[in-house]
């Protein structure tokens, strides 16, 4: 078992240096990863509204961080599509005429995440799993299964994630970052998570919906759900969200 100092290691940047000094991907010449999972072929899509035409938002900043708490129960009321989209162009949209240039910051703007939806209450959306696709600004579905509710509840731990309107459910894939940081990869994307989920919760209370995060999740169950090897991508974050 890795002790509490040990774990300390972690946190600092106290090896800047050596990795200034170090051989790694980047500097190797090999090709970048891509930003950005492809989607199954047969995969359904579902473009979502232009992020510059949403007029969600619009309070002013500084409320939005007054209001800003953790929500653990919600009402019964729908999110919609409008709704989920400016959350999602929040957390992981595009802002910028470049892939890598997004809404949140992200070390090296390597963004290692992938983000996938539990959907259970979204208007005009069939509930399931979901994957964004920030470059086509489009929802891909990947299942939708009669218990996934239950299966979102025991795999998060909390039975409000399964009853909510959408669970927000962020993988890591490590290589983006490690590629150019390597052994200081890990702290980059807890860092960058951080400032996703972030995001995720001051928009929420611009659209009088609440979230809640969780990394107190199951692994195992959480990646088996998403379908992910659980080593070259993981579940790293949650967040349920609903209308308040």
């Amino acid at each position: 078992m890795e002790s509490t100092k040990e774990m300390r290691k972690f946190l600092k940047s106290d090896r800047w240096e050596e990795w200034r000094h170090s051989d790694y991907d980047q500097k190797r010449k090999v090709p970048a990863p891509p930003v950005q999972k492809p989607a199954p072929v047969v995969a359904a899509r579902i473009d979502l509204p232009a992020a510059e035409s949403l007029s969600l938002g619009q309070i002013p900043l500084v409320e939005a961080m007054r209001r800003r708490r953790s929500h653990r129960s919600f009402t019964d009321a729908p999110l919609s599509l409008e709704e989920l989209t400016f959350l999602l162009w929040a957390t992981q949209g595009l802002n910028g005429d470049r892939p890598n240039l997004r809404v949140v910051p992200s070390g090296g703007a390597r963004h290692p995440f992938e983000t996938y939806l539990f959907v259970n209450r979204v208007s005009g959306l069939e509930p399931g799993l979901y994957r964004y696709l920030a470059q086509e600004h489009q929802l891909c579905l990947l299942r939708s299964d009669p218990d996934m509710d239950a299966q979102v509840a025991d795999a998060c731990n909390h039975d409000f994630a399964g009853n909510c309107a959408v669970t927000f459910l962020w993988s890591a894939i490590p290589y983006r970052t490690e590629w150019r940081y390597s052994f200081l990869s890990a702290k980059l994307i807890a860092l960058d998570a951080g400032h996703v989920c972030q995001n995720l919760y001051l928009a929420c209370e611009a659209i009088g919906a609440g979230t809640c995060a969780l990394d107190a999740y199951d692994q195992h169950k959480l990646d088996a759900f998403l379908g992910l090897d659980g080593e070259d991508e993981f579940a790293i974050y949650a967040a349920p969200v609903g209308k308040v």
